[in-house]
């Protein structure tokens, strides 16, 4: 009952001075333990995010700067391959059209042996059906003569005659 009474008879508002000076024994002894084990460990870890954050942060600024540098790195890459792939494309269509030019010069240049050649043949042709006739016209002239001959001998009169029979026989052949 003891108990009861005293705290029956304790008022915060009016506090015993024994009561003020253990509490503030408690509190500092609470504070200066708390000081050592809580608040410098706290104060580290604090001291130590924060020295991880800048470092982040500084980090994620280098990458923003080597991520701007590669950027232009790429843009630049990308302008010298399109000014390449233009250069071939130019060059590409120099070939086709050099090898064109080549072809169509071959092709008349084939075609102009192709004409000679024909131009040549059409003449030997010609010049072999010629001889042929004449080599004929020689043959029947030397059939003619030798005829004539042998009429000449049997008679004069006849003669014409036969003539004009032997060219008659030669224009049906």
């Amino acid at each position: 009952m003891m108990e009861v009474l005293f705290l029956a008879d304790f008022s915060v508002i009016r506090p015993d001075p024994g009561l003020i000076l253990w509490t503030t024994v408690v509190f500092l002894l609470v504070w200066i333990i708390l000081g050592r084990m809580a608040f410098r460990p706290i104060q580290n870890a604090l001291k130590q995010r924060e020295d991880d954050i800048q470092s982040s942060l500084d980090e994620a600024k280098r990458a923003r700067e080597e991520m701007a540098n590669l950027k232009a790195e790429n843009e630049q890459l990308l302008i010298e391959a399109r000014e390449e792939r233009a250069k071939i494309l130019k060059e590409a269509k120099e070939a086709k059209e050099t090898i064109i030019e080549e072809a169509k010069d071959k092709a008349k240049e084939e075609a102009q042996k192709i004409v000679a050649s024909a131009k040549q043949e059409i003449e030997n042709q010609k010049m072999a059906a010629v001889t042929e006739v004449k080599n004929q016209m020689g043959k029947m002239a030397i059939e003619i003569a030798e005829k004539v001959m042998r009429k000449d001998l049997a008679a004069d009169s006849g003669q014409k005659d036969f003539v004009n029979r032997l060219v008659d026989e030669f224009k049906l052949n």
